[in-house]
């Protein structure tokens, strides 16, 4: 296995963990009152859009060559930071409403 087909696989892995995640934190959400629903509901789309996004990145990076793959490796990891950025402000505030 190569290190493309190596990081590829991880980066599958762990859109379908998050995939998982965000299943979760969209089945909480109905513990919450009307206005967190909203917000969070509101976050969890955009968190969804990114997602797909991501994953679009990858279908892209799977089909590249492996000059492009460096270049494409580079715009995934920025996508990812992104979606990993976003799930943390989402998490932090279905934490904060918790309470």
């Amino acid at each position: 296995m190569t290190n493309k087909e190596a990081y590829q696989g991880e980066m599958e892995a762990k859109l379908q963990e998050w995939g998982a995640k965000l299943d979760n934190l969209k089945a909480k959400i109905d513990e919450k009152g009307e206005d967190a629903k909203a917000e969070l509901n509101e976050k969890i789309e955009a968190l969804k859009t990114k997602k797909t996004n991501l994953e679009a990145k990858l279908v892209e990076l799977k089909s590249s060559g492996d000059d492009a793959w460096e270049s494409l490796t580079t715009g995934f990891q920025n996508a990812w930071h992104d979606l990993s950025i976003a799930f943390e402000d989402a998490v932090s505030k279905f934490s904060q409403d918790k309470e």
